[in-house]
């Protein structure tokens, strides 16, 4: 609001600056600047409150504004004139003699013509940046629901053929298993039914998901998370640090020959929260350092759908870097406001 009646301020203190070169002879430059501020600012402050009626928003933006224009102009002209003779300790009286008598008032019907035709597109700008943001928000989530459906079963019945093997060579592995597979699904289908989880809930997901890849691959596979207890509470899109963990493995990890790790940090950064996830695997091909060449070749397309659900949800307010490790390796940092 202050911004908004700064903005107004300047606004018509530049109005009395042109009508004064425009006029010259209507009046001192001091007098118009009060006349010009005090009839601005009540038009400004009686389409504020019109704008605020429950009944006036119920209108089409076209009456809306027609509406506006016709109350407004008129009732802050003449509110702002007898302010103006109160500061300036005179008589009322809105229409100067002489022959210039009409100018202010027909230009203050202009500029505030103007102003409101201003408005009215800055609004209407706005709600067609809504929009489109609703419409990425609901596509990215339409796209995590077709990413959970691509995910899970894969993953799931890569578990039971392995836990079918384990049920025979080691019982007491298979038990652990099963209790990290109902924790990852049951995390899997809080998400689904929600377009928020907190990052203690991702990080539990994630945990549960690496406990289970960690039995699959034994000791070619170790992790690490770690969360400070002040960003637990932290709330993110859910599902979006699994894409990457999945990547990780499934492109720098399973292909490499030995033992690899993933590492997934979260801490304070000055642009807000940043989020790593850092793996020891094949890293990058050597031919293509940058992600958007680095998610072609390796045909993630959750790696893209990360880079998008982060727009739809934060704008330009997050992003994603992938880059090569020293060794080897891969890091991905996402940052999120904080």
């Amino acid at each position: 609001m202050a911004k908004l009646l700064g903005g107004a301020a300047m606004f018509w203190a530049l109005a009395s600056i042109v009508l004064f070169f425009l006029a010259p002879g209507l009046d001192t430059f001091g007098r118009l600047l009060v006349f010009s501020e005090c009839s601005g600012m009540a038009i400004m402050l009686v389409m504020i409150i019109l704008r605020r009626l429950a009944w006036f928003r119920s209108l089409t933006p076209l009456m809306e504004w027609l509406l506006t224009g016709a109350i407004a102009i008129p009732t802050g002209f003449v509110a702002g004139h007898f302010v103006a003779f109160l500061i300036l300790g005179e008589p009322m009286q809105l229409v100067q003699p002489g022959h210039l008598a009409m100018v202010p008032v027909l230009f203050t019907i202009l500029v505030a013509a103007f102003g409101l035709y201003y408005f009215a597109m800055q609004e209407r700008l706005a709600k067609e940046a809504a929009v489109r943001s609703a419409a990425q928000l609901l596509a990215a989530e339409s796209q995590l629901r077709m990413l959970r459906a691509q995910l899970e079963p894969h993953m799931l019945f890569n578990t039971l053929a392995n836990l079918r093997s384990l049920m025979t060579e080691d019982p007491r592995q298979a038990e652990v298993m099963i209790d990290r597979l109902i924790v990852y699904l049951r995390s899997a289908l809080a998400a689904s039914r929600t377009e928020s989880t907190t990052l203690a809930g991702e990080f539990a997901q994630l945990r549960a998901y690496l406990d289970i890849m960690s039995i699959r691959m034994g000791t070619r596979l170790s992790y690490r998370l770690e969360l400070p207890a002040d960003l637990e509470a932290t709330a993110i899109p859910p599902m979006l640090l699994q894409p990457i963990v999945e990547n990780a493995i499934k492109h720098g990890i399973e292909p490499k020959v030995g033992a690899g790790s993933i590492e997934v940090l979260a801490r304070r950064c000055d642009a807000g929260i940043e989020i790593l996830v850092n793996d020891s695997g094949l890293g990058l091909p050597p031919e293509r350092g940058s992600i958007g060449h680095h998610e072609s070749a390796s045909g993630s397309y959750g790696l893209v759908h990360v880079r998008e659900r982060l727009n739809a949800v934060y704008g330009a307010g997050a992003s994603m870097r992938i880059q090569p490790r020293s060794p080897n390796g891969v890091s991905a940092t996402i940052t999120i406001p904080g």
